[in-house]
């Protein structure tokens, strides 16, 4: 039996996601995000509580119609290897299937761990060139990693672009 639950972020759980990630940012893992990016996306967000501390997140951003990617997953270092992580995943997936999305994306270093659940390294073509060039338009620095654009390889130095199909 778990000693956590996994729900829908909430406002409030905002300066604890921020909390959650600035280890993270300090080692180089993630990017750092402004509370104001934090609070406009809370929505995306899953979190891990137990005993009303949080313990993990995730969020999973739409791309396009068919197209999610999972982000901002991390779970505190005392928890990991308890299958926190895993229930986050599963959370998001199946908010990625009530969406309608069919595919989802992560830019990772944690191969292993995605590869478990079905995720696989992928190259540059995952969508076709017209829904490239209006995602080009899209402003977002996740979609922009997506895309594997020139401007953002240094923050994903390191990391693998990973693909899973929800069907």
């Amino acid at each position: 039996m778990n000693d956590y639950i996994v729900r829908p972020a909430r406002s409030a759980d905002v300066t604890g996601i921020r909390a959650l990630l600035q280890p993270m940012v300090e080692k180089r893992i993630l990017l750092g995000k402004d509370l104001a990016v934090l609070y406009g996306s809370v929505q995306e967000f899953v979190v891990a509580e137990a005993d009303g501390e949080l313990i993990g997140c995730g969020a999973l951003h739409v791309i396009w119609e068919d197209l999610g990617e999972v982000r901002t997953l991390l779970v505190d270092e005392s928890w990991l290897h308890r299958g926190v992580g895993r229930a986050i995943v599963d959370r998001l997936e199946q908010n990625a299937l009530a969406l309608g999305l069919s595919r989802l994306f992560c830019l990772t270093f944690e191969v292993d761990f995605f590869g478990r659940r079905g995720y696989t390294p992928i190259g540059e073509q995952v969508v076709d060139p017209d829904v490239y060039s209006q995602l080009l338009r899209s402003g977002d620095a996740g979609v922009e990693e997506f895309l594997d654009l020139a401007h953002v390889k240094p923050n994903t130095l390191g990391n693998t672009r990973m693909l899973k199909s929800l069907n």
